[in-house]
């Protein structure tokens, strides 16, 4: 009997794993789709990653909601040529997900370049099946 509970217990916690992995796997390609579209920015793409109740935050302290966030990005008001995430970690909790990492990139918002590297946390939710930015806050980096 005990190695039968014993048995169970092995494969129970295998698929809890199993499914966290893939779960956490579905969550890094959505990261990595949405990294792609800050860089080629449409708006079906953006709309397709981001909820419409977004809340995302820049380390400045302005606040943007889904509308504005994508009007900046298609204007060019807000620009990036290239981005890299470094140091990303997923933590699941239930139909959320918490992904941080630092952002490195080169902007060249409304014309002008610079560099820039912050922290980013971003919040996915699971709705209808996919995973969409709920929240995002950046935050300056300690130098």
């Amino acid at each position: 009997m005990k190695k039968y509970f014993l048995c169970l217990t092995l494969v129970l916690i295998s698929f809890s794993n199993w499914a966290q992995t893939k779960s956490e796997n579905a969550v890094a390609n959505s990261v990595e789709a949405f990294r792609k579209a800050l860089i080629d920015p449409t708006e079906s793409n953006l709309k397709a990653l981001t909820s419409k109740d977004l809340s995302y935050g820049h380390s400045s302290g302005v606040l943007e909601d889904q509308k504005i966030f994508i009007k900046k990005l298609l204007s060019g008001e807000s620009d990036f040529v290239t981005i890299e995430f470094q140091n990303q970690s997923i933590q699941l909790v239930e139909d959320v997900a918490i992904v941080r990492h630092n952002l490195a990139a080169h902007t060249k918002d409304s014309g002008v370049e610079k560099d820039i590297k912050i922290g980013n946390v971003l919040v996915w939710q699971k709705q209808e099946n996919k995973w969409l930015l709920i929240a995002r806050q950046a935050f300056k980096l300690p130098q």
